[in-house]
């Protein structure tokens, strides 16, 4: 039985047929911001922007060597999968049917349709991703297709390892860490894998997508309860059952969790500094090197940036959740009084670093006080406690709902 290490190697030449190894870049402005050789393994850079045609390039190749007449292929995703599936059904010259939920943004839709060409159709079925799963395995029995799983298939998680061996070329020396995200753990158990026990791995998943964490608490994949879909390349509900099987002896202390405000300010960070496109599961692993700044010190590090599929209509809220998460910005509900000269009187309070970022406010007849929903933004969150100082000086009756997030989602 040939060993996991060659089917990968196997895998990883197989794909320079199709792409270029995505390049391992160091990153100066994170070398010198940690006192490490920072090294990014950039897969927002391949043809897709992710690291998900590797597997989906790998698992089709190995089905169509077994069963060359098969025509149809059949996937379920709203993201990467499919991107990476539909552009390898065109290179390979097959068909393929992409499931992808009602709620899909059309630029998701538009580049899974750039890729395949006349080679893919995309069916949209569900307002969730269980619906959408669910339609496409029936439809898949129904023409006896190919499903291609995104993650929990011995092939792809074999064509995921490939980011692994390309690194382990492109290194002058094996990293002292590797960094990379967890979503279904396609990727995480293909590069553990294939590089084993010769460099440390460290695993990041999004708060509000822990699987692994999750399954690691349990002893098996389970499934949350409740999934926060921002990063939704890695927002996984349950861990896949293979996957697992390589991952669960992984070291606790080698799974960090991420949360979603403060993946903002790492995306806004790689843009306005250097230039980057990072998606959020692409933004988890140089965001955790946050966490690590005393123990990576002097130290060789990759992080893989696994994806730049990011859609700038979501830049506002990126922008507002790093805002939020770094305190340069909160809501307030103040109770006004309705008064000539009250806003006026409220001004004075606001410093020259203060600015008014949101003001709602409906003149209530026969009240003395109205309600005002107001969002201020200052250069340094520190100034945020003069300002609350002067408010109850003043007398003024507040509430922050910053952190309030039934009353944020609704009002903000």
């Amino acid at each position: 039985m040939t060993d996991f290490r060659t089917l990968a190697r196997d895998a990883e030449a197989a794909m320079r047929d199709v792409f270029e190894p995505t390049p391992l870049q160091r990153n100066d402005h994170l070398s010198e911001r940690y006192h490490a050789e920072i090294l990014l393994k950039r897969e927002d850079l391949s043809p897709v922007r992710s690291y998900k045609l590797r597997g989906a390039f790998n698992a089709m190749r190995k089905v169509l060597a077994d069963s060359p007449d098969t025509r149809q292929f059949v996937c379920a995703s709203a993201g990467n999968h499919a991107q990476g599936v539909a552009f390898m059904c065109r290179h390979f010259g097959v068909k393929g049917v992409i499931f992808m939920p009602v709620t899909t943004p059309q630029q998701k839709i538009g580049k899974t349709e750039k890729f395949g060409g006349d080679a893919v159709s995309i069916r949209l079925t569900g307002d969730y991703f269980d619906d959408t799963l669910a339609a496409a395995q029936a439809y898949c029995a129904e023409i006896k297709g190919h499903f291609l799983s995104p993650f929990d298939d011995e092939d792809v998680i074999g064509g995921q390892a490939s980011v692994g061996v390309e690194i382990e070329a492109q290194a002058e020396t094996m990293p002292d860490i590797i960094i990379m995200p967890v979503g279904g753990g396609g990727l995480s158990a293909g590069v553990r894998s294939y590089l084993g026990d010769r460099t440390r791995l460290i695993l990041v998943e999004p708060e509000g997508g822990a699987c692994l964490m999750a399954a690691m608490q349990h002893g098996h994949p389970t499934r949350l309860k409740h999934v926060d879909n921002f990063a939704d390349g890695a927002a996984v509900a349950q861990i896949g059952e293979r996957t697992f099987a390589r991952l669960r002896d992984v070291d606790p202390a080698d799974i960090r969790t991420i949360n979603e405000d403060r993946l903002c300010t790492t995306m806004l960070e790689m843009l306005n500094i250097e230039g980057i496109v990072l998606e959020p599961a692409g933004a988890l692993a140089v965001d955790a090197l946050k966490d690590m700044a005393d123990e990576i010190r002097g130290k060789t590090v990759v992080c893989v940036t696994s994806g730049g599929n990011f859609d700038f209509e979501r830049l506002p809220e990126v922008k507002e959740r790093a805002q939020r998460y770094s305190g340069v910005k909160k809501y307030f509900i103040l109770r006004m009084p309705q008064r000539p000269g009250a806003l006026k009187d409220f001004l004075t309070i606001l410093g020259p670093d203060d600015d008014i970022a949101r003001f709602e406010y409906l003149k209530k007849s026969a009240r003395n006080f109205g309600s005002v929903l107001i969002g201020i933004e200052t250069r340094n969150p520190e100034n945020f406690v003069h300002i609350l100082r002067k408010l109850d000086a003043a007398g003024f009756d507040y509430r922050d709902i910053t952190n309030d997030e039934v009353l944020a989602e609704f009002l903000i």
